[in-house]
């Protein structure tokens, strides 16, 4: 097998409803978002160049509209630097951390629907960032868990590249705490590092995938969190 690249992708900024987990929330990307998204494409191209890999002609992306605006417009922006056409395929896989039935209420409403429910104990303070606490509702999630779905989501999706021509790339667009607990799990980033650490919207971050199977940052770079910013952005 020779040396493969996953470039994982946050997507750009977008209308986010404010106090609310980002997760599944519906909105599409503001209009810095689409620029910083049509940004992207000369940025990967010229990686693509740096580094002498082929970059698959599919990119993948959540089913959140923020993730596939992004996609689509880093893909036409890099055909059009590469002269050659992209395809966007959606996957569930590349989700944020669900918080299930609880989806897109503000973090009030969802501890007092916790708080009124007598089944369940109360939120612990951190709820929102602690990386193994799931919600007690149906279709929930922990970080954790939503880092192990993202990190078997690439290895299933690297696996399937084809070493004949050469070192090759994968675009995956998605969320920034999600791919960040998956590059814990994938034996990248250390647990301090998913808090220490945030992704910039719209930028690569790359990853490859030696041949003995262990995962390395390649390049890109990692946002640096500020002290006030919760670790689920």
């Amino acid at each position: 097998m020779t040396d493969r690249f996953a470039i994982l992708v946050r997507h750009g900024a977008y209308n986010q409803k404010p106090e609310t987990p980002s997760a599944l929330q519906p909105y599409g990307l503001t209009d810095a978002g689409k620029v910083q998204a049509q940004e992207l494409g000369a940025e990967i191209a010229e990686i693509a160049r740096q580094e002498g890999f082929r970059l698959a002609p599919e990119i993948l992306c959540s089913r959140q509209l923020r993730a596939w605006q992004t996609a689509a417009l880093l893909g036409q922006s890099l055909g059009e630097v590469l002269r050659s056409d992209f395809t966007i395929t959606e996957d569930e896989a590349l989700a944020e951390r669900s918080v299930g039935a609880l989806a897109n209420l503000t973090l009030r409403e969802i501890e007092q629907v916790i708080a009124d429910d007598p089944r369940t104990a109360s939120l612990p303070g951190d709820w929102k960032s602690n990386s193994h606490h799931r919600l007690p509702v149906q279709g929930a999630e922990s970080l954790m868990e939503a880092g192990q779905r993202v990190a078997a989501f690439l290895d299933q999706k690297m696996a399937d590249l084809d070493d004949e021509a050469g070192p090759g790339a994968r675009i995956f667009v998605g969320h920034g705490a999600s791919i960040r607990h998956a590059a814990h799990c994938l034996g990248v980033l250390t647990f301090d590092q998913i808090r220490q650490l945030s992704m910039h919207h719209a930028r690569a971050v790359v990853l490859k995938l030696e041949r003995d199977g262990t995962w390395v940052h390649q390049r890109g770079d990692w946002k640096l969190r500020q002290p006030l910013e919760t670790a689920t952005d």
